[in-house]
């Protein structure tokens, strides 16, 4: 992906600068941190001995106990994720950054947002008024943001490197699928784009339409898969704003 290894850690570089920003800038900092070490998956316990301090400063960080630290203190602490992450190979940066290259520019995205702080799949389907088609939404996976995609134009005007822009910051998200027939389409983009969002929503199509293949398609790869049958695509993009 990267031709040399300053390209990669010029692109790790603008990633941290742009964390520690959405950080100081967040109207409840506490949140985005803790968003961010979830995001990176590093246990309170790993970090705290990264920095140097005891697990319990971290903690009152990120309850709001704390005041917000300053630049430095955030500087070192998105240093420490990258850090650990790089320790256990890189995945999550590697993610982080080839998803992040390019903003998402296309008429295929209706709305793309992130939040600030992780929300349970079950409580954000609940929202929007979502049911599982699969299996129950999970209780335990966090989404840390939405796009919702018109299937159609994604699948015809984009290539697979461009539908990588769906994403957003993250993987870990809801792709809102709106002008859908079966959800065949997809589910089959998402396998062959290789990412795997936490949840996928197809909206306005009842369960008897749901395709056989993109049900199977996200029992394999483990994605909650639900649908928004009743709300119109105005009044879930109107319920989508006051989330997060």
């Amino acid at each position: 992906m990267y031709k040399t290894v300053d390209e990669f850690e010029l692109k790790k570089t603008e990633l941290a600068r742009d964390i520690i920003g959405e950080i100081a800038m967040a109207e409840e900092p506490n949140k985005t941190i803790r968003k961010w070490r979830s995001l990176f998956k590093v246990s309170q316990k790993a970090l705290s001995r990264s920095l140097g301090v005891t697990s319990s400063v971290i903690s009152d960080y990120e309850s709001g106990r704390r005041k917000s630290p300053g630049i430095l203190f955030l500087k070192k602490y998105v240093e420490a994720l990258m850090a650990i992450d790089v320790e256990h190979g890189g995945e999550v940066l590697k993610s982080f950054i080839s998803v992040g290259e390019s903003k998402p520019a296309s008429s295929a995205i209706a709305d793309i947002k992130e939040f600030e702080s992780g929300m349970d799949i079950a409580d954000f389907c609940s929202q929007i008024g979502a049911v599982p088609v699969t299996k129950p939404c999970s209780k335990d996976e966090k989404l840390f943001g939405y796009t919702v995609i018109d299937s159609v134009k994604a699948i015809t005007e984009l290539s697979g490197q461009e539908l990588v822009k769906l994403y957003g910051v993250t993987t870990q998200r809801a792709l809102i699928f709106t002008n859908v027939t079966t959800g065949k389409g997809p589910m089959i983009a998402i396998k062959i784009a290789n990412l795997r969002p936490a949840l996928v929503v197809l909206h306005q199509i009842p369960p008897r339409d749901v395709s056989d293949i993109a049900k199977n398609i996200a029992v394999v790869e483990g994605i909650s898969l639900a649908i928004c049958e009743r709300l119109s695509l105005e009044n879930l993009l109107e319920k989508l704003k006051k989330i997060g």
